[in-house]
């Protein structure tokens, strides 16, 4: 199979899509042609030479990077399909497969993945619909609302509201009254914890918000939960999952746990801080509410139409119990120590067949959206 892995990108998590798309680079069946095209931050595409694939899977020491280098520049062709899709100079790359690594915008949140269907190739995870719906953690919540699933209370406020003085204040007194302190701020399409933070005071409120608008023209303002964080992994297509076709089945793994060292668990206890947060699996909870959880991540993820594989991240209230789903991630990070993989691998789906789970059902859903009429 030839697949064609796309990191990097326009996004505050740039970086953390080097470290994912190392470790997925690293433990793809080998049986498969691999090619890597890396994305600057100012989006420009470029094919990588195969010398940075072999050392990266001889050197565990060894590093993602990216060189744009004009005469490996990638355009994209639309319609070119799998053997046209991806072009460099006078040739073509062939691609039965796209596997973006591109956590955040730009990446995860609908636009490579409309891309990729006007360009006709496959591609892992979810579609353009269920990845803007998962990047908007508003509408997210909105749909999970009208499901009847758990969310966290909140209050958005968007640039307009900011642009019209009066309604701002109204919007901010609103969350205070309605949620009280101490809130958590956060943009609502940006991943990573960038722009988040904690605020127990109205000046903290402020300059949260100021933070966070730096990041996104949308905010949400939080009640401040005392949670565990809890997470599961999800695979299959939650639309034409099929029992002829296995590798579309919805399957959930975990619950694990994540416990921060830091206030919450921001940015650098997730990548920067090496003792920034432990992981516990599986999360000690009871067979019971472990089983509600999952059932819970299924809804979640199927409420949205998710496709290839996503994280469900919960908070459970460590005062009442209460289960609340915080957000679905379509693109979460992949390295060998992130909860996504080590999730699977707990219940024997290894780093390696779990790609291979995620290229047959890219072509799955391909082929079924390939039979339905596009004209008369």
């Amino acid at each position: 199979m030839n697949i064609v892995l796309l990191y990097g990108g326009k996004s505050g998590e740039h970086e953390i899509s080097l470290l994912s798309c190392a470790a997925i680079a690293r433990n793809m069946n080998p049986r498969n042609s691999v090619k890597l095209v890396s994305i600057t931050k100012d989006g420009r595409w470029y094919l990588e030479e195969d010398k940075m694939l072999e050392e990266l899977r001889k050197n565990p020491e060894a590093s993602l990077s990216i060189h744009p280098i004009e005469k490996r520049r990638v355009s994209i062709v639309p319609g070119g399909g799998r053997e046209k899709a991806f072009s460099v100079a006078d040739y073509y790359i062939p691609c039965d497969v796209a596997f973006p690594v591109l956590h955040g915008s730009f990446g995860e949140d609908g636009t490579v993945q409309g891309l990729l269907e006007i360009a006709g190739v496959p591609y892992v995870g979810c579609g353009v619909l269920a990845s803007a719906l998962a990047m908007d953690k508003e509408t997210a919540k909105i749909l999970w609302q009208a499901a009847g699933l758990p969310v966290v209370p909140y209050v958005s406020i968007t640039r307009a509201d900011v642009n019209d003085s009066v309604r701002y204040d109204m919007k901010v007194e609103e969350a205070i009254s309605k949620l009280g302190f101490p809130l958590f701020v956060k943009p609502c399409a940006v991943g990573s914890s960038n722009g988040a933070s904690r605020a127990t005071n109205e000046r903290q409120l402020s300059v949260a918000l100021l933070d966070a608008f730096q990041w996104d023209n949308k905010v949400l303002i939080e009640k401040a939960i005392n949670a565990r964080e809890i997470e599961c992994s999800v695979t299959g297509n939650s639309v034409t999952c099929s029992p002829d076709k296995p590798e579309t089945a919805l399957s959930v793994y975990g619950p694990g746990e994540i416990m921060p060292t830091h206030t919450f668990y921001d940015y650098s206890a997730k990548y920067t801080d090496p003792n920034g947060a432990s992981l516990a699996i599986p999360a000690d909870i009871p067979g019971q509410q472990a089983a509600e959880i999952r059932e819970l991540a299924l809804k979640a993820y199927s409420a949205i139409n998710a496709s290839g594989f996503s994280r469900v991240d919960f908070f459970m209230d460590r005062d009442t119990g209460k289960l609340y789903i915080n957000e679905i991630n379509s693109i979460p990070g992949f390295t060998n120590i992130s909860m996504f993989p080590k999730l699977c691998a707990s219940t024997g789906l290894d780093f390696s067949t779990l790609t291979d789970l995620l290229c047959a059902e890219a072509q799955a859903r391909f082929q079924a959206r390939a039979t339905l009429r596009t004209s008369r």
